[in-house]
């Protein structure tokens, strides 16, 4: 109402009543005034809070109407190894070795079965091969291109033989492996001489926290069903692959489900669906698809050849924690430090060593060890690099000419032997030099370790190999313990120690006390 309305209306009222209906309009005036965060001599100025206007649909009828047909199941054939088994077993390999007065025996004796073949009672047969046994299993996919392009996971077809895929009216149509990937968790299939597919697309932005999302798929074999949630988180990392980095969503996902689309509300793909949380093996309302984003590359280059090729730097790199960007001088953990730059690789070539933190890849930051072998990987071989590297207290840019990726090499175990060994009290080790107890030409190895000491509290264990210290290449226990000093009296809350256990080769940043 309008004050010249609510004006209007106060001159036909009693005084008794205009009084209090004068005094609520002051009172809602006044209100209005302070929610616009006009300030009132002796009042308090209030922020307005929060107002978001909804965008749940009233439906998702339309969306689902036109990407179902899009969706399909694929049903996977595997041939399984053959078996050798008795002519006398029956079709059960292995019976012929029960005893004679198993009760089995005497099932088929009292009903005229022969389990044994030929003449009751002659307890011959010969070996033979059981007859080929074929596994079968079901997934979801869904159709990218009109002629017959289709993607769904790679554990999906992990191992098949033969590929069915269903469409969502019920036609059947064999398909052939194009290519997969097992780092991502993807597969290419395609079918042959068709060419009116409904399909559908990648969405082209990332989907943001408390977005909706359709999941369709083929759940326990069902077909075509369709559930709705939202985007829980994004940037996931389950311990899938070296390049992790899924969509967290609420939309219930169950068996059968992998390989099947995530669509947002305008029927774009914004993931492939491929794994989910569940101690009971159902929806539990956590479930992880593959970004759009990396489903693209990957099923381009799929697409393309078959096979999926990644850049490679060649390092063994670990996160900065706070206690290792103090002992180098970061002022914040971020980046990912080179544990150890492997022979003959790009990064060697182009001077990256030990204890230099990659902190960014051609001007674009790195947040984590992760980020880093995505961004890597995501480059073609042969392409020329910028790595931005926290190395002596300064940034410095390094060039570097990327290699095809490989597998890693492995290094010897190395074992503690002997005797020679020095306690050093300020980190609770006792060391030896590795030449002394025969565990190679450099460093000096962990013999045994106090397990309420610092170093232990840090992962440090018997048999680990300590390389350098504070930068310092290390081949004795005065080495150590001269380097742990001047780190305590330099003011250092933590030094910095290169250690090599087993295969792997990780930088540990030990704290140590002042002076």
């Amino acid at each position: 109402m309008s004050t010249k309305r609510i004006s209007a209306a106060v001159r036909h009222l009693p005084r008794s009543r205009k009084g209090g209906l004068v005094a609520g309009a002051l009172a809602l005036g006044l209100a209005g005034a302070l929610s616009a965060q006009t300030v009132v001599p002796g009042q308090f100025a209030f922020a307005d809070p929060v107002r978001v206007e909804s965008a749940a649909p009233q439906s998702f009828a339309a969306v689902v109407a036109g990407v179902k047909p899009a969706v399909v199941s694929v049903r996977v054939r595997s041939d399984s190894t053959p078996r050798m088994m008795s002519s006398r077993g029956g079709g059960m390999p292995g019976f012929e070795d029960l005893p004679q007065d198993h009760p089995l025996h005497r099932f088929f004796r009292r009903f005229g079965g022969e389990p044994f073949g030929g003449e009751r009672g002659d307890g011959g047969g010969q070996r033979r091969e059981e007859p080929r046994r074929y596994g079968t299993s079901q997934g979801s996919g869904f159709f990218i291109t009109g002629d017959g392009y289709l993607v769904t996971n790679e554990h999906v077809v992990s191992g098949g033989s033969e590929f069915t895929v269903i469409t969502d009216n019920g036609d059947e149509y064999e398909a052939k492996l194009i290519g997969a990937d097992k780092r991502t968790d993807l597969a290419l299939l395609k079918i042959e001489g068709e060419s009116d597919f409904t399909y559908v697309e990648f969405a082209p932005d990332a989907p943001q926290v408390g977005e909706w999302v359709v999941a369709v798929g083929n759940p326990f074999g069902l077909g075509g069903s369709v559930t709705a949630g939202i985007v829980s988180a994004r940037g996931r990392d389950i311990g899938a692959g070296p390049y992790d980095d899924f969509i967290q969503i609420d939309a219930p996902v169950n068996r059968g489900n992998s390989g099947g689309p995530a669509f947002n509300v305008k029927g774009q793909v914004i993931g492939v669906n491929a794994a989910i949380f569940s101690p009971s093996g159902g929806n539990v309302g956590i479930a992880f698809a593959i970004p759009a984003s990396t489903a693209q590359t990957i099923v381009a280059d799929l697409k393309n050849d078959g096979t999926v090729v990644r850049g490679w730097l060649g390092v063994q790199i670990q996160p900065v924690s706070k206690d290792i960007a103090e002992s180098i001088g970061l002022d914040k953990a971020k980046g990912a430090i080179v544990a150890e730059a492997q022979g003959d690789s790009p990064a060697l070539k182009a001077g990256i060593r030990s204890g230099d933190t990659i902190l960014k890849v051609d001007g674009e930051t790195i947040d984590s060890p992760r980020d880093l072998a995505r961004k890597i990987a995501g480059y073609p071989p042969e392409t020329t690099v910028t790595l931005d590297v926290w190395r002596d207290g300064r940034e410095q840019a390094i060039e570097v000419k990327l290699g095809r990726l490989q597998e890693e090499a492995r290094a010897a175990a190395v074992e503690p032997t002997g005797e020679n060994t020095a306690f050093v009290d300020s980190l609770g080790v006792e060391l030896a030099s590795a030449k002394s107890v025969g565990a190679g030409d450099k460093g000096v190895v962990v013999t045994d370790i106090s397990g309420d000491s610092a170093a232990a509290e840090k992962g440090l264990k018997r048999g680990d190999v300590i390389l350098e210290v504070a930068g310092q290449q290390v081949d004795e226990p005065g080495d150590v313990a001269g380097a742990v000093l001047g780190a305590s009296e330099s003011g250092r809350k933590a030094v910095l120690m290169r250690v090599q256990s087993g295969n792997a080769t990780r930088f540990v940043a030990v704290p140590v006390a002042k002076g």
